[in-house]
């Protein structure tokens, strides 16, 4: 399928060809290495009437290993995901999983009322609830005759 797709550019290239310098080609994976650098969370954040809601995916972290931040327009979720070494790195023939710190911030689309907010932890995704402030909420003004 590869050499196909490759075909119709014009040239077919062999699959050693099409894969070096890849992770596929070498069996490693450098996407996440060890050291300073954190693992970006997946967040999906909706609007309800009354509430902002920010779920994240954190399967295989404790609660209390992940730290949660809110500011009136920000929310910002970090953790890490710790790994048991049972496998050597050389052993691996796939890696995708990220193990380590990781942090994501968001910016929430109105402000909220951090101080009510609301976090649940079930089945591996984090849910943080923070209802709109009522300050900014658009009122229908009348005009006075």
């Amino acid at each position: 399928m590869v050499k196909k797709a490759l075909s119709k550019l014009g040239r077919e290239l062999s699959e050693e060809e099409f894969f070096l310098g890849s992770d596929i080609a070498t069996g490693t994976n450098d996407w996440f290495t060890e050291g300073d650098t954190a693992g970006e969370l997946a967040v999906d954040v909706y609007e309800t009437a009354e509430d902002i809601v920010v779920k994240a995916p954190v399967a295989g972290v404790a609660p209390e290993d992940i730290d949660i931040t809110a500011k009136p327009d920000m929310l910002t979720i970090a953790g890490e995901r710790k790994e048991e070494k049972e496998v050597a790195n050389e052993s691996y023939v796939a890696r995708e999983c990220f193990w380590g710190s990781f942090s994501r911030s968001v910016s929430l689309p109105s402000e909220g009322e951090v101080d009510k907010a609301k976090v649940t932890f079930k089945d591996g995704i984090l849910t943080v609830r923070i209802p709109k402030s009522k300050k900014h909420q658009s009122v229908k003004l009348k005009i006075n005759q």
